[in-house]
């Protein structure tokens, strides 16, 4: 069974859902109207927090589960929190200006590179053998 990756994958769509009620807070706090997509810096980094999130999705989610079955349910589940963990951070700093997104950005992104990465080699290693 794989409940610690089950657990990590609703505590990432927790997450999106929470970018996605905090660009819903930025408009009504900057006061720019639907459709528009700019106008506020504050709004535009809200947004841009929760479409870099949606973009990094595709690439975690498979990675994650083809990680957890072909090496480990725990491994995977604990390189998808510092995932997550990376994506807190990355929302704090980028909340507060654009140039501290990075410290979020390389921890989120060095674990998806690890699942990914993971997967592919065990899948490969199988293919092989």
């Amino acid at each position: 069974m794989y409940h610690l990756t089950a657990l990590v994958t609703l505590l990432a769509i927790l997450f999106f859902f929470f970018t996605c009620m905090n660009v819903s807070r930025s408009r009504t706090k900057t006061g720019i109207k639907v459709p528009a997509m700019s106008g506020h810096p504050d709004f535009e980094r809200a947004f841009r927090i929760q479409m870099n999130t949606l973009e990094w999705m595709p690439i975690f989610l498979p990675s994650l589960w083809l990680f957890a079955i072909y090496i480990s349910d725990a491994i995977a589940a604990g390189i998808g929190a510092v995932w997550i963990i990376g994506r807190i951070v990355y929302f704090v700093g980028y909340s507060q200006a654009a140039a501290k997104r990075g410290p979020g950005f390389a921890i989120q992104g060095t674990a998806a590179i690890a699942l990914w990465a993971g997967a592919l080699g065990a899948v490969v290693l199988r293919l092989v053998s």
